[in-house]
């Protein structure tokens, strides 16, 4: 039985200077040490192409979104990296968090930007540091949600279709389908009523999930009204959306927004937004995001996109072996390149920097965060991290 949306009065129909993006770039540089690191994380390296993720993020939703209405919100550490590799984002449009106080305080941020913008502004909130090769869907299904997010007071999430039983994810249990919207033109986007989300599951129960076809990766990317959101966090977060309506009461003013932020934030609880609001909204929706996406989440994951050889080396770099397989090999030189040269090696991982070399066992990979600790533990390297 198709579940039928919530009725609302707002007005048909999103005007593209009330479409909103709020990119969230703050993450720390460990995971891909030694390319990544603190001031350079994730998002603002490049590993894949020849722009980095944050490029990547910001590309995606350029076509449908005004450069205007795009945030980031990022760190102080890494503002002045965020402004200069975008330079077609407004200057005061990339907001530093004073500190990390997770994905619910970052929201509510990105809710006084747009509520200062735009009393029927529509705001998606997207990672930075995903990859999606198949931009023009990924677009589609964006608007589509965009547009949805405008006529019904529900929180459209963006899941992915699960292609294998990953445990490193969390998952989205998927309803009956929505009715289509009277008089509005059909979106092509399949969406869901969304029933409950699950945190990262056990092998097992991973397998049943991919199995029963019901479940969809929780990929993290939100769509939502600044009405929708702003009245979520008054039911559900008094306290967070009080401090939202003091920021966007000064949000139009960099200096005086700079200012507020450092005295509240510290104080602010340190909660993501799907435990926060998400796990107790009744008006979840799922829009099946039928595109290929990955989190590259390791080094690791680049086997997923470097072409492997015939024995199974996915390399970036001038490579020669012998006897050596499934190993990932990473030149991020930029001077004096020089082959990297393996005998015998299986199923290791080796980063070559102009400043510093992992070599790592890829059952290992997870350590590389306890490696980042200790290195700035170390007067001699924590200039490295």
């Amino acid at each position: 039985m198709k579940a039928a949306l919530p009725k609302t009065s707002r007005p048909k129909g999103l005007a593209r200077k009330d479409r909103f993006v709020i990119i969230m770039a703050g993450g720390k540089g460990e995971r891909f040490w030694p390319v990544s690191r603190e001031k350079t994380p994730k998002q603002l390296i490049t590993l894949l192409g020849n722009q980095s993720f944050l490029q990547q993020a910001v590309g995606r939703v350029s076509p449908i979104v005004p450069s205007d209405n795009i945030f980031i919100v990022t760190n102080q550490v890494q503002a002045a990296e965020v402004r200069r590799q975008l330079p077609q984002i407004p200057r005061f449009n990339v907001v530093a968090e004073p500190c990390g106080r997770d994905t619910c305080a970052a929201v509510a941020l990105g809710a006084a930007l747009v509520g200062a913008r735009s009393s029927r502004g529509v705001m998606a909130v997207l990672p930075s540091d995903h990859v999606i090769p198949d931009e023009r869907t990924f677009q589609g299904v964006l608007l589509d949600s965009l547009n949805l997010a405008a006529l019904e007071e529900v929180i459209v999430t963006i899941g992915i279709n699960p292609t294998e039983p990953a445990t490193g994810y969390g998952y989205i249990k998927c309803g009956g389908l929505l009715r289509q919207i009277s008089g509005v033109k059909p979106a092509k986007t399949i969406f869901y009523k969304g029933e409950k989300f699950v945190e990262k599951p056990p092998i097992e129960k991973a397998v049943e999930y991919l199995a029963s076809g019901h479940y969809r990766w929780n990929a993290g990317m939100f769509i939502w009204s600044h009405a929708t959101l702003t009245e979520g966090l008054r039911q559900h977060r008094p306290e967070m959306h009080a401090a939202s309506l003091r920021w966007m009461a000064v949000a139009k003013s960099p200096a005086k927004l700079a200012r507020i932020l450092r005295a509240e934030y510290p104080g602010v609880a340190k909660l993501s937004i799907d435990y926060a609001l998400l796990e107790h909204a009744k008006n979840v929706v799922v829009a099946d995001g039928a595109f290929a996406w990955d989190d590259l989440g390791a080094w690791n994951a680049l086997a997923r996109h470097l072409p492997p050889d015939a024995q199974g080396n996915c390399v970036a770099g001038d490579f020669i072996h012998i006897d050596a397989a499934r190993n990932i090999i990473f030149d991020a030189r930029t001077r004096n390149r020089t082959p990297i040269t393996v005998v015998g090696l299986s199923d290791i991982i080796f980063v070559h920097t102009d400043d510093a070399i992992l070599l790592a066992h890829k059952a290992e990979s997870h350590k590389i965060k306890d490696l980042v600790k200790a290195l700035a533990a170390d007067a001699r390297f924590k200039g490295l991290v």
